[in-house]
């Protein structure tokens, strides 16, 4: 059978497989010492060391898991791409260097205490230049737990300096292939706490969180049809099939707040665009007939779309207003386009674009006429892009060698690197928000 391109190294090849088979907290502090506008591709990172948790009733020579919270909190800050860590070698790991001069803006100061299986975590963050604590914290809780609260001083740190939360306690969900079985997992940014959603042994896609980051969706195919499902993550881990109709049930985009759907559905034989409710109920169809329709992604006001249609001959993107179902394509440069996501916080998309026989990422704003930006421009594909909660990375697949990795990439194009390595080939990645 012969493909587009565009449709064999995405995730619309399964339209093809399905069709074949069915035929800163202190804001003028910040102001004055931290530059933190991320949007242009010169900027000064904030300069923080993290020496060794100290355990006071501990010698020094058994304080080892002091060094390994260490190690995760500078990770979790430095995830962030404007953060970077003063390496302890440099100055011993300990907590009294001379902070001044090795050009530290920030010291993150640890202590914990240990008792059977409980944990205890006080950490401060110090400016190092006013030589003042400026943000402390307490957590409690079982070792468990350890990074967890470790996460959520990471987020408190970047709200200090920044004013807006970090984003170290959110999860990825992804696709991973390993002996041709594709299955749904968790994880959290560092790669480190994994969990297995499906367990279907056959194929499964296409993750997509439901606003809230409780509820996961996801098409498998081991009825037999491509069917949509959805399971809930938190206790009762239960799942129930939100759309069985024959053919595709592919790749939902969910509103806001969570009580709609624009869901691919091919059960008249087109793949089209449907609007449905939060139960799988059909309540309008948004396109018919012209040409495949994949790939929606809402707008954050709920007030447009864009969609990828190959109806002008090859992929490319278009925008619908919602309220009149106006068309419009937005996308002429690339021999392909597709894969796009709207970003959270402002009226940017991200995609994936096929340019001299690769995929780059690029950004655009849908409801202007500015040209487009890339992001990459390496000779490997990028693929499935997803946004940052905050908006202000993006996840996506890239071909690293013989498999597909989950990488991130600041939106200005900046810190690109591989997030976690873990067995088997990972792809479709997706940031719960």
């Amino acid at each position: 059978m012969k493909m587009n391109t565009i449709f064999s190294k995405t995730f619309l090849n399964i339209i093809f497989f399905s069709l074949f088979l069915f035929s800163l907290v202190k804001p003028t502090m910040a102001a004055d010492r931290v530059y933190l506008d991320i949007t242009t591709t010169e900027t000064r990172k904030i300069k923080i060391a993290v020496p060794w948790f100290v355990n006071k009733s501990l010698s020094q020579q058994k304080q080892r898991l002091g060094r390994d919270l260490a190690d995760t909190l500078a990770k979790s800050l430095k995830f962030h791409g404007i953060i970077s860590i003063i390496p302890t070698s440099d100055y011993g790991g300990i907590q009294d260097a001379q902070w001044k001069k090795y050009g530290t803006d920030y010291t993150a100061l640890g202590q914990y205490t240990i008792s059977s299986d409980s944990i205890k975590l006080e950490m401060r963050l110090l400016d190092v230049a006013g030589n003042e604590v400026i943000m402390g914290k307490s957590f409690s809780g079982s070792m468990a737990q350890k990074d967890k609260m470790l996460f959520k001083f990471c987020d408190s740190v970047l709200e200090t300096l920044t004013g807006k939360p970090g984003i170290a306690e959110t999860r990825i969900a992804f696709v991973n292939r390993k002996n041709n079985v594709k299955e749904v997992f968790l994880t959290d940014i560092l790669g480190r706490k994994i969990r297995q959603v499906t367990r279907h042994k056959h194929l499964t896609v296409s993750p997509r969180f439901v606003p809230g980051g409780n509820l996961l969706s996801y098409s498998s195919y081991h009825t037999g049809n491509q069917n949509l499902y959805i399971t809930d993550l938190l206790q009762s881990k239960t799942t129930r099939a939100l759309s069985r109709r024959k053919g595709l049930n592919l790749a939902p985009a969910w509103s806001a707040n969570g009580k709609l759907m624009i869901l691919t559905l091919s059960k008249s034989g087109n793949p089209d665009l449907y609007l449905l409710d939060n139960r799988g109920e059909i309540i309008e169809p948004l396109t018919s007939r012209a040409g495949i329709n994949v790939s929606p992604t809402w707008s954050p006001d709920g007030k447009h779309i864009v969609f990828v249609s190959d109806r002008s001959g090859k992929p490319q993107l278009y925008l619908m207003e919602m309220r009149t179902r106006k068309v419009k394509r937005i996308t002429f440069e690339g021999s392909e386009n597709a894969e796009p996501n709207w970003s959270p916080s402002e009226n940017k998309i991200v995609y994936s674009s096929l340019r001299n026989g690769v995929y780059q990422l690029f950004t655009m704003n849908p409801l202007s006429n500015e040209m487009p930006k890339q992001l990459t421009a390496d000779l490997s594909h990028h693929e499935s892009p997803n946004w940052s909660p905050d908006g202000n990375q993006v996840i996506f697949t890239k071909r690293d060698g013989k498999k597909d990795q989950i990488y991130g990439i600041l939106k200005n194009g900046s810190f690109q690197r591989r997030l976690f390595t873990l067995p088997g080939s990972q792809s479709y990645p997706q940031w719960a928000r």
